[in-house]
């Protein structure tokens, strides 16, 4: 090829490839706005509706985020990836916001080690406290301490049992009562409002737990009455337990139609005791709560009917909420989030927003 003829063949593969890129930067069709994957979206706007709490009303004084001492306490340990998520957002977005002293504990499932875990974190000088509580009740010891040196304290993921703007600023999370009526909407049209169905319960002595449970049998009672829930046994949010409880379902009650799992490492695990005892995908029906990508993955094989998404993302939510605090906005008693549903439709395509 001579020099003038590779030039031009040079130049033509240039064109065509800034052709190529232009064409693909082109405008598409916007997706449905039903993804929450990322960044949290708040139900109604902050400082909405209802009671709210500022920073004159709590009695605290103002700092710098970026200079503070913020302490961050997980619950379960992080074989859940719920808590992987939630904590690498909690971390994440304490990197970029800058903020340098972010002390993270993990209480490992032991209400006792949480407890301690933020009393320690207090004793270090914490001027704010994120708490993803493993127990609704029995913060009282913490809940003293932290207002007798004013510490806003902010929950995600599950509530505690306590005064909004007293006792703590604010709950972060989603709708669990909510989420226990989708999740039986969904049961009720895969089984056509008939048949027989078990319910994984969530660990005891959380709301998250009773709202999902209230809220599934609420509305099973109300829109299929055909529906008996005949076995209701927890699984304490842990997916070898599920399939353990899972496997003594199919032994007690063979001929279960739907399976109602609170949270996907349940239902993970009662897909195990599924394939353990010979069973098809679709023999059984499971819906639960949480997307994780393994949830997900598993509507795309067969296995899960449906999810509702509970996003575990509340770093840049929770920091948002504690710097309107600081620089004197109203803040709700309660900041609920929007939660999509994972299904056979769109399992496929979104399973790179799951997590």
């Amino acid at each position: 090829m001579t020099p003038r003829i590779r030039t031009a063949a040079l130049t033509l593969a240039v064109l065509l490839t800034a052709a190529a890129c232009a064409k693909s930067e082109q405008p598409q069709s916007a997706p449905a706005a039903t993804s929450t994957a990322g960044q949290q979206v708040v139900q109604s706007p902050t400082g909405g509706a209802g009671p709210t709490c500022t920073l004159q009303q709590f009695g605290g004084t103002a700092f710098d985020l970026k200079t503070a001492t913020v302490g961050f306490s997980q619950s379960e340990k992080e074989a859940n990836p719920f808590r992987i998520a939630e904590t690498k957002s909690i971390k994440d977005e304490a990197g970029r916001l800058g903020i340098a002293k972010l002390k993270v504990t993990n209480a490992q499932s032991q209400f006792s080690k949480q407890i301690t875990d933020v009393q320690q974190l207090i004793a270090q000088g914490a001027q704010l406290l994120i708490i993803a509580p493993l127990n609704s009740d029995g913060w009282e010891p913490v809940l003293q301490q932290a207002a007798a040196k004013k510490i806003p304290i902010i929950t995600v993921d599950r509530k505690i049992n306590a005064r909004p703007c007293s006792d703590y600023l604010t709950f972060i999370g989603s709708d669990f009562y909510e989420q226990g009526k989708r999740a039986a909407d969904q049961m009720i049209e895969a089984l056509g409002g008939k048949g027989k169905v078990a319910i994984l319960l969530g660990a005891p002595g959380n709301n998250v737990t009773t709202e999902r449970t209230n809220g599934f049998k609420d509305r099973v009672k109300e829109k299929a009455p055909g529906i008996t829930i005949s076995f209701e046994q927890t699984g304490e949010f842990a997916r070898e337990k599920g399939q353990q409880v899972t496997e003594q379902l199919i032994q007690s009650n063979p001929d279960i139609n739907g399976i109602y799992a609170e949270n996907d490492e349940m239902a993970l695990g009662a897909v195990t005791a599924l394939k353990g005892a010979g069973k098809e995908p679709g023999d059984i029906t499971i819906v639960s709560v949480d997307g994780t990508r393994s949830a997900v993955q598993a509507i795309a094989d067969g296995w899960l009917h449906a999810v509702i998404e509970s996003n575990p993302r509340f770093g840049p939510l929770a920091f948002e909420t504690a710097q309107k605090f600081l620089d004197g906005q109203p803040i709700p008693d309660k900041v609920i989030i929007s939660d999509r549903d994972y299904d056979t439709g769109n399992a496929k395509e979104s399973l790179g927003e799951a997590y």
